[in-house]
């Protein structure tokens, strides 16, 4: 069939194309390789199979280009697993000679992860990598790259004609007269791609149709249409999101198709011996089994699928006359209520009203065998009246399995029961759909479930929060000129004059400002640190005060909007600016106070620390395009609790625990649904991380929600903090690549009473992760913290304050969300006390060095037990080995690295079969004082009274009495070696000395080998010829003097 000519050309369609930007700007320090003690280099750019170059530039180590090289992005939803390889070559034209082909200066490789949108793209020097070992390379590249979408147009189609209905195919609006439910079977999959016989299939977790578990991305949520499309049937899906190239592998066999988890039949479970801290240990769950570490397994196999009933109600038409329109949801065990409905706009008539609501209720395909489910219809007006219902067998409702599209939702027509009178005449239909999923339904996270409290369910949701992006703030205070200086000071005052910024909460302070004879301005030169967060809408305030006198005096003020502050990502020079003063010491707002020099800058080169350390878990800087391409991804499967306590008293002395589980792991928290009113919660919901560096720590803790009980709005006093039930940590580098690890760890909580079990938490980790994968092997001699921490370091001190600040800001936002999380929550998951005094850390610290030194303890043992002839074999093989080192002595160095490698061998035997959660004992709350744990749980200042704060003073000062003899001990050591040549004692040191020229006599006359063994065996001698006193040179040196003498 042709088209006919007198129709109009359709018009063309646009599409939307992504263009990548490569500006190359300059490169610094190239190395010399063309012969003449110079290069002249060019830059190639790689990008999905598209090469670009610049120009040359001829004889120059640091190279300016400016130019900028342009890629198309083929896919944009692929684009962060493409690479963009960045290379720099001498021009083999311009070498001295005839060069057979181009010198390589080194190379910058990048991911598409690391990529920002235009507008927000930096100016960043990467220092240029090796092709390989033996390379030389040396020097930076200074890049901008971004990214940005145009709109283009293609030429139009020809019409093609439509294709028939398809049997089966139904109109939107068809209204059912009665609720007759169809189960339509999915034709089975193309010989292509036919799967191993199994219920789940590993799928992209990108796809519309989740998979049989709850995994929640980074990335938002794609919003849904009317339907879905099939999975595509031409290759696998594509990888989930953050994996590096090498890593898209994984999952897959060896013919691209995913590979479904081992089964378990048959397998023998091998119990572990309970360790000696008994019932605080983590232990095997019973009856699961851990898997293998092979590299190729099935996503979303960590958890148990939990079957639930989906009811989803979207709206009616046509309802009879009414006020206040409801639904109700009656099963043989659930009843529910929806929320009040909403009505449409321009329209002022409750007939046709909206809910857009979705309600879980638990299902049992045993008991849901004769049931039936109820959907009516109501007015809550004056008098509560019966519009309507629906009803449904349960045996005839559709299971939605993956990959199956949403179901879609349908009219059905609402009838009456038998004793409807003629005045309240049923009319008007109702679209809803019902099916029975699973917890990985797209519909489980905003669904209201059967068991929460129906005013509070959105308290009882699960959700995933995102911590906003924070930057250090830089405020260097230069100096300040023309201030209006207070007259009549006393003769020789210096005006103390100090600069003051304020950032929200935060407050910083400077110095004394310093004078010059020769001009009135004063001088800093000094760098005030503060914490901010993103969406940058805060103001820096500074105010210059005067505080000669009793009372501070203000002479002005700035206002800085944060926004307009300047971000840079490396240690490159900031320029100063002058910015005049307001509101002065006369009010005047329009009069000129005086003016002040800044350099201020957002840092996006440091990490934000805003938990400690030795637990952070996430290194990267703010600036995203310093990060590096993930080396894995973290899975964990929340299986649920065994055992919790009450923590909520329900009357008749009974008591119930509303008991919900937080991950944090990066910027990423994690929060499961609220499951009420039970002692034994099942979760059985997994979440994924992307994973940047394996030596970090995931964080697990479990709490009861109070929250939920809140009055709407606020009204009901204030709110009541969620209780904690307890946590554990994991850190990453102790799991082997692509183990499942399912285990048990005790939860505990440390009280002013003591310690106290409050129940054992399930869960099921894996660290997805190719074993031994370069990149992931590499990771370990890279430094741990970026690069402008050891560019400019921050003090101590100094980012302990910042990390405060940091906890602070992430607990405000966090409490902004929907459920709200708590601040009590995000600062015991952050450990924001953990820098509070308390003896039982300050003995647990003391242990843990004696645990340290132990092996040179063991040491010293064994070489006593060998010079006194404990073992005579042992002995004299040591004696054998003596001399064959000695006389040998090029291999002692290979012997000790010999013997540590055996160590290790050994070792493996006792290494840790499990994670380690929290250790009782090494926490020394196994036997603590009752006073010491009152006084670790006082506040800041103590709110004890003063009878019992002198009792801990005076202990504090026996303690630190004690140090202070350790301290002064070891002071008298080093100074008594200082005393050998210091002539402080002068017949010690002639006699020191007279020693030193025998020895050096004797060295220079008698081979070294002879010596050595004449001290070994000297040392080695047999008790026999021992004397029980001292030795000599040990009593010489105890007479030797020190400076304690000295002391007053």
């Amino acid at each position: 069939m042709t088209m006919s000519s007198d129709h109009p050309p359709p018009p063309p369609t646009t599409t939307t194309v992504r263009k990548l930007i490569v500006e190359v700007i300059e490169a610094r320090e190239l190395l010399p390789k063309d012969g003449q003690g110079s290069s002249s280099p060019y830059v190639v750019a790689d990008f999905d199979g598209q090469k670009r170059r610049t120009s040359t530039v001829v004889k120059n180590l640091n190279p300016v280009w400016n130019e900028g090289l342009e890629f198309v992005v083929t896919d944009p939803k692929t684009m962060e697993f493409e690479e963009l390889n960045v290379e720099v070559f001498n021009d083999k034209k311009l070498s001295n000679g005839n060069a057979r082909k181009n010198h390589f200066l080194g190379r910058v490789k990048l991911y598409g992860s690391q990529f920002v949108r235009r507008g927000e793209e930096g100016l960043v020097y990467f220092t240029l990598e090796k092709k390989s070992v033996f390379s030389w390379i040396k020097g930076d590249l200074g890049l901008k790259i971004y990214y940005y979408d145009e709109i283009a147009e293609e030429p139009p189609l020809e019409e093609a004609a439509p294709p028939p209905p398809q049997e089966g195919e139904q109109a939107p609006e068809e209204v059912m007269k009665k609720p007759v439910l169809v189960v339509l079977e999915e034709p089975p999959p193309p010989p292509s791609m036919q799967f191993p016989t199994t219920h789940h299939v590993a799928m992209d977790p990108r796809q519309h149709s989740p998979p049989m578990v709850v995994r929640f991305h980074e990335a938002p949520p794609q919003e849904n249409g009317h339907g879905h499309g099939p999975p595509p049937e031409n290759g696998p899906p594509p990888p989930p999101p953050g994996f590096s190239p090498d890593l898209r592998k994984m999952q897959m066999g060896s013919n691209g198709v995913p590979v479904p988890p081992p089964t378990m039949d048959g397998e023998r479970v091998k119990v572990m011996r309970r360790p000696s801290n008994g019932d605080y240990s983590p232990r095997i769950i019973a009856g699961k089994s851990a898997g293998d570490t092979s590299e190729k397994f099935q996503a979303f196999d960590l958890v148990e699928p939990m079957q639930y009933l989906f009811v989803r109600i979207v709206k009616a038409r046509g309802l009879s006359q009414n006020e206040n329109p409801h639904v109700k949801i009656r099963t043989s065990g659930h009843f529910l209520r929806s929320k009040t409905a909403v009505i449409p706009p321009g329209t002022d008539s409750p007939a046709n009203p909206e809910w857009q609501q979705v309600f879980a209720l638990g299902y049992n395909k045993e008991t849901a065998a004769n049931s039936t489910l109820e959907i009516s219809v109501w007015d809550g007006g004056t008098s509560e009246k019966f519009l309507g219902g629906v009803c449904f067998d349960l045996s005839d409702v559709p299971v939605r399995d993956p990959p199956d599209s949403p179901l879609a939702p349908q009219w059905y027509h609402l009838e009456g029961g038998a004793a409807a009178e003629d005045q309240n005449r049923i009319s008007g239909d109702l679209q809803l759909s019902v099916w029975i999923g699973t917890q990985a339904d797209d519909a489980f996270p905003e669904s209201s479930s059967a068991d929460a409290p129906q005013p509070y369910v959105s308290y009882t949701r699960p959700k995933v929060y995102q911590a906003p992006k924070l930057w250090y703030l830089r405020v260097t205070i230069l100096e300040a000129q023309d201030l209006h200086i207070i007259p009549n000071l006393p003769p020789l005052t210096a005006p103390e004059i100090r600069v003051k910024g304020q950032l929200g909460f935060q407050s910083a302070r400077t110095r004394r400002g310093s004078m010059t004879h020769h001009t009135s301005a004063f001088h800093w030169n000094e760098d005030l640190f503060f914490v901010a967060g993103e969406p940058l809408e805060d103001s820096l305030i500074l105010l210059v005060e005067d505080r000669t006198g009793k009372d501070p005096v203000l002479l002005g003020h700035i206002l800085i909007p944060v926004g307009s502050i300047e971000q840079r990502i490396d240690d490159r020079h900031v320029a100063p600016k002058w910015h005049g003063l307001e509101g002065g010491p006369g009010g005047g707002g329009g009069s000129y106070c005086g003016r002040v020099h800044l350099r201020m800058c957002l840092e996006g080169g440091y990490h934000v620390l805003d938990e400690a350390a030795h637990l952070c878990s996430d290194f990267r800087p703010t600036a995203k395009q310093l990060w590096k391409p993930a080396v894995g991804v973290l899975e964990l499967g929340i299986l649920g609790c065994r055992g919790l306590l009450p923590m909520k008293s329900k009357g008749n002395g009974k008591g119930s625990t509303d008991s919900y589980c937080v991950a944090k792991y990066g910027k990423k928290w994690v929060r499961t649904r609220t499951v009420t009113d039970t002692f034994d919660p099942r979760w059985n919901e997994q979440y994924t991380w992307q994973v940047y560096d394996p030596c970090t720590v995931l964080t697990i803790g479990v709490f009861d929600n109070w929250r939920m009980f809140a009055e709407p709005g606020g009204g009901g006093g204030e709110e009541k903090p969620d209780c904690r039930v307890g946590k554990v940590r994991i850190r990453v580098s102790t799991l082997e690549s692509n183990k499942v690890y399912m285990n048990s760890y005790p939860l505990m909580v440390l009280s002013r009473s003591g310690l106290k079990k409050m129940g054992e938490v399930e869960l099921a980790v894996r660290f997805a992760c190719p074993s031994m994968l370069p990149d992931t092997c590499g990771v370990y001699g890279q430094p741990l913290l970026p690069r402008m921490h050891h560019l400019r370091p921050l003090g101590v001190a100094h980012q302990e304050a910042l990390r405060g600040a940091a906890a602070r800001i992430v607990a405000a936002w966090l409490a902004r969300s929907e459920p709200p999380l708590g601040p009590e929550v995000v600062r015991y998951m952050l450990d924001s006390d953990s820098q509070s005094w308390s003896m039982r850390k300050s003995k647990a610290n003391w242990f843990r060095i004696v645990a340290v030194l132990a092996w040179a303890v063991g040491l010293a043992k064994w070489l006593d037990h060998i010079r006194r002839w404990k073992n005579p074999v042992t002995t004299v093989l040591v004696h054998v080995l003596y001399l064959v080192l000695v006389w040998y002595p090029d291999l002692i160095v290979p012997t000790g690295f010999l013997y540590v490698f055996l160590i290790g061998v050994w070792y493996y035997r006792f290494k840790p079969k499990i994670p380690a959660g929290m250790d009782v004992k090494l926490s020394q709350v196994d036997r603590i004082d009752p006073d010491e744990l009152d006084e670790e749980f006082d506040t800041f200042p103590s709110s004890r009274p003063p009878e019992i704060v002198r009792v801990r003073y005076d202990r504090l000062r026996v303690l630190a009495a004690r140090v202070q003899m350790v301290l002064g001990d070891i002071a008298t050591q080093g100074e008594r070696i200082q005393a050998l040549v210091s002539w402080r004692d002068p017949r010690a040191t002639k006699l020191f000395i007279g020693v030193c020229l025998a020895i050096t006599i004797i060295m220079y006359i008698v081979p070294a080998k002879m010596v050595a063994v004449a001290l070994g065996f000297y040392f080695l001698r047999h008790p026999m010829f021992r004397d029980p006193m001292p030795p000599a040179s040990l009593s010489f040196f105890r007479r030797l003097p020190g400076l304690a003498d000295r002391l007053l």
